[in-house]
């Protein structure tokens, strides 16, 4: 899903502190190079997670599906210095791009990654989550979801990606449709937390820990 508007959208951009160099950096050769790029956050999505990362303060930090790394890169700028992020993705062909972009950060040393499922590598995670970014395979969101809530500090925060996917929830007709529209019901009447779904984007859904 597109802004509405993309004067607008520029206008917000211009409006807002602005990225860093590398961020830039990415954000054009992700465009440039990878055949979806529109699954990279974007600048001004970017810039709400590195502010809710920021006011959060997290210590702990998981997300699953990195991409090229721009989101990774912005949550990580809310870490406390001695926190990390594990993030986790499970395309091979992107270990490469994802280290290259890591290693110029100055959070290089904050970031631990992983190549695989995300549904088997969020349990080997002992740590306790501050703040967690849901963005991959959408028909396990649910999966994800229910992993990452029993390893989340009470008032942390659970993001997830994509919740309006194309404005198809309203009338869904595919499986990926069904799974992302069922995981928004899931979110609205879990105990764990209280969820607002924000219409940004393509949804951003959040869920404070209880």
């Amino acid at each position: 899903m597109h802004f509405p508007n993309e004067i607008l959208l520029e206008y917000a951009v211009k409006s807002s502190h602005e990225q860093s160099s590398l961020l830039q950096k990415i954000e054009l050769e992700t465009f440039q190079k990878m055949k979806n790029p529109e699954m990279v956050s974007g600048s001004l999505q970017g810039r709400v997670l590195s502010l809710l990362s920021q006011l959060i303060k997290p210590e702990q930090i998981v997300e699953v599906g990195t991409f090229t790394g721009f989101s990774t890169l912005c949550l990580a700028e809310g870490l406390t210095s001695n926190g990390v992020i594990h993030t986790i993705d499970i395309n091979e062909e992107l270990v490469d791009v994802q280290n290259n972009y890591f290693k110029n950060s100055p959070y290089k040393h904050q970031i631990k990654s992983y190549l695989g499922d995300a549904l088997e590598i969020i349990p080997t995670i002992s740590s306790k989550i501050d703040l967690a970014f849901i963005d991959a395979d959408k028909k396990s969101y649910k999966g994800y979801f229910d992993l990452l809530v029993d390893k989340m500090n009470q008032k942390g925060l659970i993001i997830s990606d994509n919740t309006l996917w194309s404005g198809k929830v309203l009338d869904p007709n595919d499986a990926d449709t069904q799974a992302i529209a069922e995981y928004n019901q899931h979110l609205a009447n879990h105990h764990k937390v209280q969820t607002v779904l924000l219409p940004f984007r393509d949804g951003l859904s959040l869920s404070y820990v209880l």
